[in-house]
């Protein structure tokens, strides 16, 4: 092998680690928000926010350790299956937390959802938004 190879080696060992650290990091943010946040809206922020971000640097971590391309796509696509569905699953849980007076109402600053909710209450029809 030639220097130049083990010196190529040494940095992506290094930014493997770096991403595997912060992305270890950032998941374990994320579980620590969810036991400890007070309320279910910033328990749903914990556990989206962060998370979809660690997972990315996991998945990119392995992805440079692998140093095989055939491997990225398959990465690619966990990662975005994983930020389309983490946000629509907040999204649907929050609305259910709303409509279900689980949520501190106190604590937000516009209440968008209010009108929408009374209006769907009053004609017996579920809303598009």
């Amino acid at each position: 092998m030639t220097p130049e190879a083990t010196g190529v080696d040494a940095v992506i060992d290094v930014v493997t680690a770096v991403f595997l650290v912060v992305g270890a990091l950032m998941s374990l943010g994320a579980a620590i928000g969810l036991l400890r946040f007070p309320d279910l809206m910033s328990r749903m922020h914990a556990a989206t926010k962060p998370q979809v971000l660690g997972l990315f640097l996991m998945l990119a971590a392995m992805g440079l350790q692998m140093r095989t391309w055939w491997v990225w796509p398959v990465l690619v696509v966990a990662w975005i299956f994983q930020l389309l569905t983490a946000p629509v699953s907040a999204h649907m849980v929050g609305r259910s937390a709303y409509r279900t007076k689980h949520g501190h109402r106190e604590l937000l600053t516009k209440d968008e959802l209010e009108a929408v909710v009374q209006r769907a209450a009053g004609d017996g029809s579920t809303p598009d938004a």
